[in-house]
C-alpha cells in the first residue's frame, strides 16, 4: 500500500524496497471549471541537480524539449497536452542505480505553458499529485496530493528524490513560484532565450 504524505514530509525510497532500481514518477492533474479562453498545457520537468542546487549543464534538464538525459538515467515519456482523462498526466522514469554520482537531487516540476499570455495559474488547476511506483511491479510506493494551496503561481516544485548516504529518500516539497519555467530554470542554473 503506497504512503500519502503531506507537505514537507520525507521518506526513504530504498530502505523500505531494497534493490529497487527503476522508479516512474508520474504527475497528474485537472484543471477546474473556470474558461480563461485558452486550454491548459501544463508541463513536467525533472533538474538533474549537485549538491550547489543546480544543473552542471544544460542537459540536465529534461523536459518535452530534451525527453531523455545524457546518462540515459532520467526519461521523460512525453508532452500530455490537455491533461484529459484519469491517471498520470505525464511520466518520467528513473533508473536509479544509473544516476551519475555527481547528481544528488532530482527536482520534479510542473509548469504552465504561456501561462501569462493565457491568463492562467495553478489556482485553476485541481487534483494535482506527484506519485512514485516501481517501474518492474507497477506497485505504487508513495503519493502527494498537493491541495489547492496555489492562488498566482505559474510554477510549482513538487517534490524532490535525493541521495542520503547509499539510499535515494522523496521530500514532498509544494511550492509555487510566480514567473514560470523561465523563473524555474534560473533558480536552477538553466539559460533561458
Amino acid at each position: 500500500m503506497p504512503v500519502n504524505l503531506s507537505k514537507g514530509q520525507k521518506i526513504s525510497l530504498t530502505k523500505s524496497n531494497p534493490g529497487l532500481k527503476k522508479v516512474v514518477v508520474g504527475l497528474g492533474w485537472d484543471v477546474n471549471a473556470f474558461d480563461t479562453g485558452s486550454a491548459f498545457d501544463l508541463d513536467s520537468c525533472a533538474f538533474l541537480l549537485t549538491d550547489s542546487g543546480k544543473v552542471s549543464r544544460q542537459e540536465d534538464f529534461v523536459f518535452y524539449g530534451n525527453l531523455k538525459h545524457p546518462s540515459g538515467a532520467v526519461e521523460h515519456m512525453g508532452d500530455n497536452l490537455t491533461g484529459a482523462g484519469d491517471g498520470d498526466d505525464e511520466q518520467i522514469k528513473i533508473d536509479l542505480s544509473s544516476v551519475p554520482a555527481e547528481i544528488t537531487k532530482i527536482d520534479f516540476t510542473v509548469t504552465i505553458h504561456e501561462a501569462e499570455a493565457r491568463k492562467q495559474n495553478f489556482g485553476q488547476v485541481n487534483n494535482s499529485f506527484i506519485r512514485i511506483y516501481n517501474e518492474e511491479t507497477g506497485e505504487e510506493i508513495l503519493r502527494y496530493d498537493l491541495g489547492e494551496d496555489f492562488s498566482i503561481e505559474t510554477a510549482v516544485v513538487c517534490g524532490e528524490l535525493y541521495k542520503y548516504g547509499e539510499e535515494w529518500k522523496f521530500n514532498a516539497i509544494g511550492s509555487g513560484y510566480q514567473g514560470g519555467l523561465a523563473a524555474l530554470c534560473g533558480a536552477y542554473g538553466i539559460e533561458v532565450e
